[in-house]
């Protein structure tokens, strides 16, 4: 198995933030539809090798050449609730196959919601997950789910919807969480040339439209400039951390890591095109950080990095309205949980809420990964607090959206160091 010790040394750099793998997958696919509808092939620029992306781009090139066939969705759950509806719509029969927990992660949505749209919907194995297999055209009309499960859900329906004949609604029955996501779809297929008109409750879409060709730039992605806050903070020097290649006005919901962060008591700011952040407190006690009361319903995946940070500043944080993050790569609220107990900090759940009591220094030790990158790579920030090494499984979950994150920590002077056990 594969671990990675983290230890306390951290000097800081600058970094060049990775694209965001929710833009690229998002852009792929349309670039895919583009190519069927209009016949044009979409330059789709800053792209960033890693697991879940090189599945996108097979999955891509089968919706561009076929009506049916076999799609490996990997370990991502954004590539298949967004490709299950597209393929419905394309026609013909599909089979989704994938890794890890992605197949027992939740589809019973599309399992409503398809076959009152001409659609079969077929688990293999025991009734429900992967590998599945649907058959038949997709129908338009009224399309109506709960707002309060994945905002993937959401996006795969309006990307799907506008290749019907007819005109379609989605109707949300409660608040729609996670609004950040659908506002970059939203603003994804207004680049691919598709129209979406918003309504109250939902959306409308007219049917009959084809994707154009544009070119196309992924932006930097705000769910990884998290972890870099997380490390800013958390150093007991105080090193500066300076980011290229984000974009202050983004629709990525997890640009309001700026927020969170700035709420522990991270000073960041704007220098010209860079978000440079430095604890301007690190030698006070705590760092100088303090607990806060976050709801996280929209922001899920920067609570591993959070976490963390919460772990080691004064007072109490809680994280509200994190039931989702039950159903991601792992549990994550029981993995951080776990993990910040292991290296002897003070966590526990209250429901769908994650309570962290910070200490001024964890003692270091073993935590699970979970086969989890954004756990794996949470706790970096963690052994900067520690009076021992932070050993951590599953080091290599990190090659789903980040391997080359290792490297770039060390670049910036921090420790992670991989090794091999059995």
């Amino acid at each position: 198995m594969d671990h990675v010790s983290y230890g306390s040394a951290f000097s800081g750099g600058s970094l060049t933030v990775p694209p965001s793998k929710s833009a690229a997958i998002r852009a792929l696919l349309c670039g895919a539809l583009a190519m069927r509808t209009s016949g044009r092939r979409c330059e789709i620029t800053n792209l960033f090798d890693c697991d879940d992306i090189t599945v996108t781009r097979r999955a891509a090139e089968i919706l561009c050449a076929d009506d049916g066939g076999e799609v490996d969705c990997g370990e991502s759950g954004s590539l298949l609730r967004f490709i299950i509806p597209i393929a419905a719509a394309l026609g013909g029969r599909w089979r989704f196959t994938g890794r890890g927990r992605l197949p027992q992660r939740p589809l019973g949505v599309y399992a409503d919601l398809l076959p009152a749209h001409g659609v079969s919907f077929k688990n293999e194995s025991d009734g429900k997950g992967l590998p599945l297999i649907i058959e038949g055209r997709l129908t338009s009309g009224r399309f109506t789910l709960p707002g309060n499960i994945s905002s993937q859900f959401v996006t795969g329906l309006l990307m799907a919807l506008p290749l019907l004949e007819g005109d379609s609604e989605i109707i949300l029955t409660s608040p729609l969480e996670s609004i950040g996501y659908v506002d970059m779809t939203m603003d994804v297929l207004r680049n691919f040339g598709v129209t979406v008109r918003a309504i109250e409750g939902g959306w409308q879409i007219p049917g009959g439209q084809s994707y154009e060709s544009p070119a196309y730039q992924v932006d930097g992605d705000w769910s990884q400039a998290a972890f870099f806050l997380n490390i800013a903070a958390l150093s007991p020097i105080g090193a500066k951390v300076r980011m290229g290649g984000l974009r202050p006005d983004s629709l990525q919901g997890d640009r309001a890591c700026i927020e969170v962060f700035g709420g522990f008591g991270l000073d960041i700011r704007w220098e010209g095109d860079e978000l440079v952040a430095q604890n301007l407190y690190a030698g006070e006690p705590f760092g100088g950080l303090r607990g806060q009361r976050l709801d996280v319903s929209n922001i899920t995946d920067m609570v591993p990095a959070a976490a963390i940070c919460a772990a080691l500043s004064r007072g109490e944080t809680r994280f509200e309205n994190a039931g989702r993050l039950r159903l991601k790569e792992s549990d994550r609220l029981e993995a951080m949980k776990q993990a910040i107990n292991a290296l002897g900090g003070r966590a526990s759940e209250e429901g769908d809420t994650l309570i962290i009591n910070g200490v001024e220094r964890l003692s270091g030790g073993l935590a699970q990964g979970c086969n989890d990158h954004r756990v794996v790579m949470a706790l970096a920030g963690a052994g900067l607090r520690s009076e021992s090494p932070v050993e951590v499984t599953d080091a290599y979950s990190i090659n789903k959206t980040y391997p080359t994150f290792f490297d770039e920590y060390r670049r910036l002077g921090g420790i992670a160091n991989v090794f091999q056990l059995g």
